[in-house]
């Protein structure tokens, strides 16, 4: 039986009775353009479904996977339509030039046999017609299956040798970040745009002077200056735009070789996710396919960008497990990053308090803590280490304060320089596009007003730009300015001479101070046993260890001087605590807080320290309150009153509120009765006594 006899033989009723499907692809867009011959040898198998005995209306064609790689069929529309139609039985035969077209992967081709078995469909391609329900058949489709899954990957591997023979030599083309372009002859160069170049110089040299990438960010964000970006899609692709500097692109521009003058490739591994979504995977730098230093000119040393990554690290690994001592920020701690734990090796961590209305920091270490839920493996107060570091600071530097402070003054006036060319070429660029959208209006034809409109309205929306940067750079300038006047360098000159008029100078920011101390101080180890002992290792090898006593508690810092304890309680023998209060100030006496003693406080010691007060004293020497005596003499309250006005009794102040308490009379006093039509004013009064009685 010939061949095609023998593939007559497989079609029957029932598949012709189904619909035949014709699946056309072409993995590239290029090919489907280019290579015309393909995709009309696939269209031509139409004729060979005709031949089997399918109505050319019962044909349908399956295009619209063109463009699209046959390595998955997640993407591909066309395909899971097909088997979806094989899998519901309206498919009688699918027809396909070769297996490759259908499937380069062995899973989703298998998938598709397994279907078209169970559905009794056909398969044809170039060489002839298939049944996969026979054995023989599905066991050539499967190695057909296989081989063009292998061909793939020879493809595939060729491919990616050559590239990675060429990434190794340095020579393999690939996208620039901004700030380099390629030259006609294909070698990599500085971008000739002067107002690039500056910015990222800009960038480097403020990461240089602040080791922080947010630092830089705030650099930007403070002079109002602007980063260039290349547009890497869309249809202003290949434009060069400029926006306000982002953190994560500072990182980026820091960790690209490419500034440094290096080739590099292999940073990153494609994955794909299974969802089908493409995810970038950073790579360790042991891992990358190639690192060719001083391959083509850069913005910085390589040996640059290798402190660079060192600085960058060190700030990353401030906030995980093992610590590092990270950039020096806004916090009042001195040694923030660099204390280390005595006990345990683990960096310790900052802690704040308030106390007084201060900010107050405590180094602790809770490595253990957050690990295993322990108990802290120790707190250090942090303030009086800040002190004695301080001091010790204040012995080292002194000799090279002088030249110290003039490379400031001479940095700030370069950083200040920086600025105003940055922010002259933006106003430059404004006033080229200006001057572009004048010619360009000039240059139209007056009578075709519609074009002409639109280029007047170009020209007007760059004037408002220029007229924008024009105001931005005046304003920018005097600020930076009135920021490094004569003034600002005089006061330099002037704390240059004495370097602990400048460490203790309020105007100095808290960070700069942990700035110096990060130059001269590697780090410092604590160990709070009966005391605080403090071993500091200096930049330069030599060691130094300090005790200090441990600090008392906030509340032991806050108790009120023994002394002037015990002259309160003597003066509440004879007065009240107002009185008190005053008589303790009068002698230049404080509370332990040293605020100025007030009826409260007074009061609060009393309580606090169990002293009586005054009117207790005066009760303890027998003195009665107006009630006691009244009911002693047997007459009302209102005629004791009378008696005392009239001196017939005394009395002293039991308290502020002016309650008085009696002392007893004498016992059968003739002058303490009722005497009807007699002056109490005719009485003879009781003599004063000592103490304020009245």
């Amino acid at each position: 039986m010939s061949a095609t006899a023998a593939a007559v033989s497989k079609v029957t009723a029932s598949h012709l009775a189904r619909t035949a499907y014709l699946y056309v692809r072409q993995s590239t867009l290029r090919q489907v353009v280019n290579n015309t011959e393909s995709g009309q040898r696939q269209y031509a198998l139409r004729q060979r479904a005709v031949a089997l005995g399918w109505p050319a209306e019962q044909i349908v064609v399956i295009d619209q996977d063109q463009g699209q790689s046959g390595a998955s069929a997640a993407d591909r529309e066309g395909f899971q339509r097909l088997v979806a139609e094989v899998g519901i039985g309206r498919a009688g035969i699918v027809l396909g030039l070769e297996v490759s077209r259908l499937a380069r992967n062995n899973a989703d081709w298998h998938r598709l046999l397994e279907i078209c078995a169970l559905s009794e469909t056909l398969i044809l391609d170039e060489d002839g017609l298939y049944d996969p329900g026979e054995f023989n058949d599905r066991l050539l489709l499967g190695l057909k299956g296989t081989m063009s899954e292998a061909e793939l990957h020879f493809l595939r591997a060729r491919l990616r040798g050559g590239i990675l023979s060429k990434a190794r030599r340095g020579e393999l083309p690939t996208p620039l970040p901004v700030g380099l372009v390629s030259d006609p002859a294909g070698k990599v160069v500085l971008d000739p745009d002067q107002g690039v170049q500056q910015a990222l110089r800009h960038l480097f040299q403020t990461f240089e002077r602040t080791g922080s990438a947010r630092a830089v960010v705030q650099a930007f964000e403070r002079e109002r200056l602007r980063f260039p970006v290349r547009v890497r899609s869309g249809e202003r692709k290949g434009e060069l735009v400029w926006m306000p500097l982002r953190h994560w692109r500072v990182l980026r521009t820091l960790h690209n070789p490419r500034y440094a003058g290096a080739f590099v490739y292999g940073r990153r591994r494609t994955r794909k996710t299974p969802d089908g979504k493409t995810t970038l995977q950073e790579l360790p730098r042991e891992q990358w396919t190639a690192l060719i230093p001083d391959v083509h000119p850069g913005y910085i040393s390589f040996d640059e960008f290798e402190r660079n990554q060192r600085l960058l690290a060190g700030n990353a690994h401030a906030y995980g497990g093992e610590r590092a001592a990270g950039p020096a920020r806004e916090g009042p701690a001195l040694l923030q990053g660099l204390v280390v734990c005595g006990r345990c090796g683990r960096r310790m961590t900052v802690r704040y308090h308030q106390r007084r209305g201060v900010e107050v920091p405590d180094y602790q270490c809770i490595g253990e803590s957050i690990q295993g839920g322990g108990p802290r493996c120790q707190t250090v107060p942090g303030k009086g280490i800040d002190v004695a570091i301080g001091e010790l600071l204040l012995e080292t530097v002194t000799p090279l304060a002088l030249e110290v402070a003039l490379t400031v003054q001479a940095e700030l006036e370069a950083r200040a320089d920086e600025a105003d060319r940055l922010r002259r070429s933006h106003v430059e660029r404004a006033r080229q596009r200006t001057e572009l959208a004048r010619r360009r209006y000039l240059a139209v034809d007056p009578d075709n007003r519609l074009v002409a409109d639109t280029l007047e309205a170009d020209w007007n929306d760059a004037l408002r730009a220029l007229q924008a940067a024009q105001d931005e750079y005046e304003r920018a300038s005097a600020v930076a300015r009135a920021a490094l006047g004569e003034k600002q360098k005089q006061r330099i000159r002037t704390l240059a001479a004495d370097f602990p008029a400048l460490w203790t100078n309020p105007a100095t920011p808290q960070r700069e101070r942990k700035r110096i101390v990060r130059l001269l101080i590697e780090d410092v180890t604590l160990n709070k046993t009966d005391a605080i002992h403090a071993h500091i290792r200096l930049r330069g090898g030599q060691t130094r260890s300090i005790t200090l006593p441990i600090p008392p508690p906030a509340w032991k810092a806050r108790e009120t001087n023994p002394d002037t304890l015990a002259l309160l309680d003597r003066l509440l023998d004879e007065h009240t605590d107002a009185e008190v209060a005053a008589e303790l100030n009068a002698a230049g006496h404080r509370s332990g807080e040293g605020k100025r003693f007030t009826r409260r406080i007074v009061l609060g010691l009393r309580r606090d320290h169990n002293l009586p007060s005054h009117a207790e004293r005066l009760r303890a020497r027998s003195l009665l309150t107006l009630c006691e005596i009244a009911a002693l003499l047997r007459v009302s309250m209102s005629t004791i009153k009378a008696w005392h006005r009239a001196g017939l009794l005394t009395s002293e102040k039991a308290n502020d509120k002016n309650e008085r308490l009696y002392h007893p009379p004498r016992p059968g006093d003739p002058r303490l009765v009722k005497q009807l039509g007699r002056r109490l004013s005719e009485r003879e009064p009781v003599e004063s006594t000592p103490g304020g009685a009245v």
